[in-house]
C-alpha cells in the first residue's frame, strides 16, 4: 500500500510534489516568504503541500512528501486546528512555558511525521495524542509554538536520525518565521537525563545545538541558579574527584577510567567537562571501529557469532522480565504484618482481578492508585489492609500475572498488569524464585565496566557516580537537582527587517483595553507583525493592524482600531515614512474586544493562584496540590508528598495550619554554606516547614 497522498494524487490525475529531505526549507527552497507566520503558513500549504481527501476530527490536513533516498519517502503532515471548534482550545504547553497570558490564537498548526509503521496509513483521529511520532510540533498562528516530541533511530525509527528530524524542524520554523519555539526537555539515553549530561559536557542541552536556551525552571529555579549549577558541576577537577572517591569502592575504577581517556586524548583533560566532552566525541568513532571489525571477519564465522549473540540476547531479554520480580507469597513471608498471610493473599487477588477487569474493558493503560483502591474496596472494607498490600505490590507475581507500579505521563502513581504463560515460563519462574530465595551474600555484584570497552558504559558509570551520587557533597547535590529541575527551553528568533519596499511594525493593543484585574498580575500579550508599503498612510496602518489582530486572536474578531498611540498629532491621511522606523513597536487603541469570551488567554479561564515555598508563582508543569482552605496551589514535592504517593483527599497548607493552632514541631532545614548557589538552592529546596502533615486538624 502506498502513502495516502499518492492515492489522492492518482485520483486527481496530478503528480505529487516531491522535495529533498535534507534540502527542504532551505532559504528559497521551495519558498522564501517574508511576512509573519500567519501569512507564511498559508503560502507553505499552497505551494509545498497537497491537501488530503479526508479530515481528522473535522480538521483539514495537507501532506508534503520528502525524499531521503530512492527507497525512503517521508510524509510530513500539516494539520490545521480551528480553536473555535476544538475540544482543547487552550494550550497547556503555553501555560507551563510561561506564556499563559498570551491571547488565544484562532488556529493551531500541527506538523507531524508519523512513526515509520504508519507511513502507509491515513492518520487516525487520535493523531494529536500519540507520543510515538517521529516529529510533532505545534505552532499557533501568532508564531509561538512548541516542539512536542521527536523520535529518531533510538526512538523507534528505521530510517531517520534524531538530528536529521531536528534539522528539518529547525529549517521549517526558520522559513515560516516562527517567533519562539519551546521544548520540554525530558530526553533520556541509557537511563541518563541528557539535559544534565550535555549541560555538563557542552554547557547546553542537546537542543542547544539548534539555539534553544533556558526559558524557565521548575520549583523556582531561576536562570542564574541554572547557569551557576552548570558551572559548578562542569568545573569539577578530575584529580579532586579521584581524591574524594579514594576511600570508596569506586576509587580504582574511576581512577582507571580517567587515566585511560587521558592517555587517548591529545589535549589535557582537567575537568569533568573535558572528560565527558571527549568521551562523547569518540563514542561514534568506537562504534565505527566495531562495524569495521565485524565487516573484516570471516563470513561464516560472522554469521555463526551473530546467531549465537542474538540467541543469548533473546534469552537474556526473556529472563530480564522476571529477574526483578518476586512472587507475592515470597514477599509477604519476609514482612512483619499484623494481617495473616491468607488475608494478604486474598487482598492481592482482589487487586489483580480489578486490574484484569480494567484491562479487558479499556484494552490498554493501567489504573491509578486511587482508582484501584476504590475498585478493591467494593470487596474489602479494610482500607488499612488495602494500603498495606498496594504499597507492597511492585514487580510481584500473583498467580499468572505480574503487577507493576510506576509514574504515568500525568505524574500519578499507576498500576499495570502483565500476563505470564504458566506452562511456557514455568521453569524460568522457578529459576527466578530460586534466585530471589538465595541469601544476599551469595549474589555477586555486577562487575564494573572495563575502561574503553564500551564508551557509553563508561559515560553511564561516571554519570551515576560523579553527578548523581557524589560522596558527601550537598553543594553538588543541589546543583544537580537544579539542572534536573530545568526542563523548559526556548528558541527565540530575532526580528530581521527585510531589504524590500515595505515597512514592518509590531502592533500591540493598549493594556488598558483589557480587564484591569488580569493586567495587574500579567505582562501584556506579544505584539503582532504588520507590513505596509513605504508610501502607506496612518489610515493604512490602522487597517493593517486591525486585519492582523482580527485574523489572529479569538477575542479580537470585531476589534476596530481608532488610534495609534505612537504617532502624536498625525492624521489618517499623513504618510508614515519618516515618522516611524521600520521594526518599531506601536500601541493601538480601539473597541470591540470580547472581554466576556471564555477564549481569552492560552492558560485557560481558571484563575489559579500558585504560591509555593520554593518561590514558584506560576504553573511550571510539575505535580501540584491545592489547599482545601485557601485554595492556593503548591508543589507536592515541596509539601513532602513523594511522586510515588497518592495525593491526600484532604490537604491543608502550613500557613492555614498555623491559623488553626500553634506549631507542634519546629524543625527548619538550615543550610550553612557561603557559596551563593547553595544559599539560593537552599531557598529553593530547603523550605521551613512547621508541619509535614496538617490534615488531622480538620478531621
Amino acid at each position: 500500500m502506498s502513502i495516502p497522498i499518492l492515492e489522492t494524487c492518482r485520483k486527481r490525475k496530478r503528480r505529487p510534489k516531491l522535495f529533498g529531505l535534507h534540502s527542504f526549507a532551505e532559504p528559497g527552497c521551495p519558498i522564501n516568504p517574508t511576512g509573519p507566520f500567519r501569512d507564511n503558513i498559508r503560502i507553505f500549504l499552497k505551494q509545498c503541500a497537497e491537501p488530503e481527501d479526508y479530515c481528522v476530527k473535522g480538521m483539514p490536513l495537507w501532506c508534503t512528501l520528502l525524499v531521503r533516498d530512492k527507497s525512503c519517502v517521508v510524509p510530513l503532515y500539516t494539520i490545521e486546528e480551528g480553536v473555535n471548534h476544538s475540544l482543547n482550545p487552550f494550550c497547556d504547553h503555553c501555560r507551563c512555558t510561561g506564556w499563559g497570558n498570551h491571547l488565544v490564537s484562532k488556529r493551531k498548526y500541527h506538523v507531524v511525521i508519523p512513526n515509520d509503521r504508519d507511513w502507509n496509513k491515513p492518520l487516525e483521529d487520535n493523531v494529536l495524542n500519540i507520543h510515538s511520532h517521529l516529529l510533532h510540533g505545534l505552532i499557533h498562528c501568532n508564531g509561538f509554538g512548541h516542539l512536542l516530541c521527536i523520535n529518531g533511530i533510538e526512538g523507534g525509527s528505521k530510517y531517520l536520525y534524531g538530528r536529521e528530524i531536528m534539522d528539518l524542524w529547525d529549517r521549517i520554523c526558520e522559513i515560516l518565521k516562527a517567533r519562539k519555539i519551546s521544548v520540554e526537555d525530558a530526553s533520556k539515553k541509557h537511563g541518563m537525563d541528557l539535559r544534565l549530561l550535555h549541560g555538563v559536557a557542552y554547557g547546553h542541552t542537546w537542543f542547544g545545538r539548534w539555539g534553544y536556551k533556558f526559558c524557565r525552571g521548575s520549583y523556582g529555579v531561576s536562570e542564574e541558579n541554572y547557569d551557576r549549577a552548570i558551572e559548578i558541576l562542569s568545573s569539577q577537577k578530575l584529580d579532586k574527584i579521584i581524591q574524594d572517591f579514594s576511600d570508596r569502592e569506586q576509587s580504582r575504577q574511576i581512577k582507571c577510567m580517567v587515566q585511560h581517556y587521558r592517555d587517548l586524548s591529545e589535549s589535557q583533560l582537567v575537568t569533568i567537562r573535558d572528560l565527558f566532552k571527549f568521551m562523547l566525541t569518540i563514542k561514534s568513532r568506537s562504534a565505527l571501529q566495531k562495524k569495521l571489525v565485524a565487516a573484516t571477519a570471516a563470513p561464516s564465522a560472522s554469521v555463526q557469532k551473530n546467531s549465537i549473540r542474538i540467541s543469548f540476547h533473546k534469552k537474556d531479554n526473556s529472563k530480564e522480565k522476571y529477574l526483578r520480580c518476586k512472587r507475592f507469597t515470597s514477599v509477604i513471608a519476609h514482612m512483619d504484618s499484623r494481617w495473616p498471610a491468607k488475608r494478604l493473599e486474598f487482598a492481592a487477588e482482589v487487586i489483580v482481578d480489578a486490574l484484569k477487569q480494567h484491562k479487558s474493558e479499556v484494552g490498554h493503560g493501567g489504573m491509578t492508585r486511587q482508582d484501584l483502591r476504590d475498585a478493591a474496596r467494593m470487596h474489602i472494607g479494610d482500607t488499612g489492609l488495602l494500603d498495606y498490600v498496594l504499597k507492597s505490590m511492585n514487580n510481584v507475581i500473583v498467580g499468572c500475572h505480574i503487577v507493576r507500579r510506576g509514574i504515568n505521563s500525568a505524574r500519578v502513581l499507576e498500576y499495570t498488569i502483565d500476563d505470564v504463560d504458566p506452562v511456557k515460563d514455568l521453569k524460568l519462574l522457578e529459576a527466578t524464585e530460586e534466585i530471589h530465595q538465595k541469601p544476599l551474600p551469595d549474589l555477586l555484584p555486577a562487575p564494573a565496566p572495563v575502561p574503553g570497552t564500551d564508551v557509553y558504559n563508561d559515560v553511564v558509570y561516571l554519570y551515576n557516580n560523579t553527578l548523581l551520587n557524589y560522596p558527601e557533597s550537598e553543594l553538588l547535590e543541589l546543583a544537580t537537582q537544579a539542572v534536573l529541575d530545568s526542563k523548559h527551553f526556548v528558541k527565540d528568533r530575532p526580528f530581521r527587517d527585510e531589504d524590500d519596499q515595505l515597512l514592518r511594525f509590531f502592533c500591540q493593543v493598549m493594556p488598558g483595553l483589557f480587564d484591569a484585574e488580569n493586567m495587574a498580575t500579567e505582562t501584556s500579550p506579544a505584539g503582532e507583525l504588520v507590513m505596509v508599503p513605504l508610501h502607506a498612510t496612518v489610515f493604512d496602518l490602522k487597517q493593517a493592524a486591525e486585519k492582523a489582530l482580527r485574523d489572529t486572536y479569538c477575542i479580537m474578531d470585531k476589534f476596530v482600531v481608532t488610534e495609534v498611540d505612537n504617532l502624536g498629532e498625525m492624521e489618517d491621511r499623513d504618510v508614515l515614512f519618516g515618522a516611524l522606523e521600520s521594526g518599531a513597536e506601536i500601541l493601538v487603541r480601539g473597541s470591540g474586544i470580547d472581554l466576556d469570551s471564555n477564549l481569552k488567554h492560552e492558560g485557560g479561564a481558571d484563575n489559579w493562584i500558585v504560591r509555593c515555598e520554593c518561590g514558584a508563582r506560576d504553573d511550571d508543569g510539575e505535580r501540584m496540590i491545592a489547599c482545601d482552605i485557601c485554595e492556593v496551589w503548591q508543589h507536592t514535592r515541596c509539601c513532602g508528598i513523594e511522586d510515588s504517593e497518592a495525593v491526600p483527599p484532604l490537604f491543608v497548607c502550613p500557613g492555614c495550619c498555623t491559623s488553626f493552632g500553634p506549631p507542634m514541631t519546629n524543625s527548619p532545614l538550615e543550610f550553612q554554606c557561603s557559596d551563593d548557589l547553595l544559599l539560593d538552592s537552599a531557598t529553593m529546596y530547603g523550605m521551613d516547614y512547621e508541619y509535614d502533615n496538617c490534615i488531622g486538624l480538620l478531621q
